[in-house]
């Protein structure tokens, strides 16, 4: 069944086979690096404008899509078209070889960090890290921000997330919702700022027609689907996706390290809106918060070893799953119990995210002409970049400062600096790295590269 579809002839191009396209996906996932803004980006470069598998409104239609589901939205984005091309297939393959090099490189980077992380060289290059990834984090906002705010609703709709989640702790899912809500009202009471549906605006320089390209403007010959068909699909990956979560509850007993990581990371599958940004705001406040896996400056070096290797940023968690799970080994070697910790978050991460594209797809591709929904989709990524602004303040709190002040009353519900404890030196590691990227406009990897050799030079001179 999962065969690809007939070329388009108005392109008169050969379709690529999945093992041709698979070469295509196996490049866009070992040059993925610079987090979701780039991934996006790199993938709109290789797909709608060298190869034209597909224009800019079908790209930017599945992109909104995809920021409205849980999870990591670059990834996601890549098991869609990977769909669109090659069916259940085709998205398969797309997202594994869009994972896999992050795979690697974080299993690797982890077994580094445990055994050597405390040593004095190691501290130095991640204190510099840090500073870069909050420069990073405010990029992706702005990049992110500039194409999504295109009217003074798509503001208010961000500003009112960023209040929410950071002065009132409201959830993640009921911001969403809410948002989807405003949106899909909007356009159903002909409000002119929810009158288009582009969403994020131009993904790239180059504007494809959709007619000109191998997919076409017409949803795909696979979008019909059968309610027989969806029930086995559904059944198929949730039994993939849930066995081994009730296994080891059953098994090892819901206190057990390894049932919480498979419960956590689970539940985070399927709460966590606005994609990878987003989903590391949760993810941080709960790791470090409630579970204790690791230190807020733990977080911010996973994240530093995510933004400097290929792949999704979200496969941070894979960092967090591995030092839990070494931290509470019990009788088994700590390297080993990190590394199946690790394994193990990131199979409950992603294997949902296959879940949500290989069944929402083919409802979406049907719903492209909806102003409604397109509608709702746009007010979701504007709540998204509220929620990306709260992560943006949350790194840079704990970037800055050595303590901060919960304050809890009233409704609020937020952390405050103690400003006694601001650190001079991270304060000119961040603005040096806002200048970099700001001003001299480098790229991720070279402020990443930069920062840690700064940090590495402030702590063999004994300033940190």
């Amino acid at each position: 069944m999962d065969r690809a579809m007939p070329p388009n002839p108005a392109t008169r191009r050969a379709y690529p086979t999945l093992a041709q396209a698979a070469r295509v996906w196996a490049r866009i996932g070992l040059l993925s690096f610079g987090g979701p803004a780039g991934q996006i980006a790199l993938m709109h470069r290789v797909l709608v404008e060298e190869h034209r598998w597909l224009g800019e409104r079908r790209f930017l239609h599945a992109l909104n899509f995809c920021m409205l589901l849980p999870g990591p939205e670059a990834m996601q984005l890549a098991v869609y078209i990977g769909w669109l091309m090659h069916r259940t297939a085709g998205g398969i393959v797309a997202g594994l070889l869009f994972v896999l090099p992050g795979v690697a490189s974080i299993m690797a980077l982890s077994w580094i960090y445990a055994l050597w992380g405390d040593t004095g060289a190691l501290e130095g290059l991640f204190f510099g890290l840090k500073a870069a990834v909050l420069a990073i984090v405010v990029q992706a906002l702005i990049r992110i921000g500039s194409r999504a705010l295109r009217n003074g609703a798509m503001m208010g709709v961000a500003a009112a997330s960023f209040a929410a989640i950071l002065v009132f702790g409201v959830p993640f899912p009921a911001i969403i919702a809410a948002a989807g809500l405003i949106g899909f009202m909007g356009a159903r009471a002909g409000l002119s700022a929810f009158r288009a549906g582009g969403g994020r605006g131009k993904a790239g320089a180059v504007q494809v027609d959709d007619t000109d390209t191998l997919l076409g403007d017409e949803p795909p010959d696979h979008a019909p689907i059968s309610a027989a068909w969806a029930a086995k699909t559904a059944a198929a990956f949730l039994a993939l996706w849930l066995v081994p979560v009730a296994a080891l509850f059953l098994i090892l007993g819901p206190q057990n390290v390894f049932s919480r990581i498979a419960g956590f990371f689970s539940v985070m599958a399927v709460v966590t809106f606005g994609g990878a940004y987003a989903v590391l705001a949760y993810v941080a406040q709960q790791a470090v918060d409630t579970f204790g896996w690791l230190a807020p400056g733990e977080m911010m070096d996973g994240l530093g070893m995510a933004e400097t290797t290929p792949g999704p940023l979200i496969m941070v968690t894979q960092f967090v799953g591995f030092m839990g799970a070494m931290r509470d080994a019990g009788t088994m070697p700590p390297l080993v119990a990190g590394t199946l910790g690790g394994l193990l978050t990131t199979w409950v991460t992603f294997v949902p995210c296959f879940l949500w594209i290989v069944l929402g797809a083919p409802f979406i591709e049907r719903l492209r002409g909806n102003r409604a929904l397109s509608a709702a989709l746009t007010a979701v990524t504007a709540a998204v970049v509220g929620v990306i602004g709260n992560l943006a303040v949350w790194f840079g709190l704990h970037v800055l400062f050595g303590q901060l002040r919960p304050v809890a009353a009233l409704g609020l519900d937020l952390d405050l600096p103690v400003w006694r404890t601001l650190d001079p030196a991270a304060l000119v590691l961040a603005v040096a790295a806002m200048v970099a990227v700001f001003g001299f406009r480098l790229g991720a990897v070279a402020v990443l590269a930069g920062c840690a050799m700064a940090g590495l030079a402030l702590r063999l001179a004994g300033i940190v």
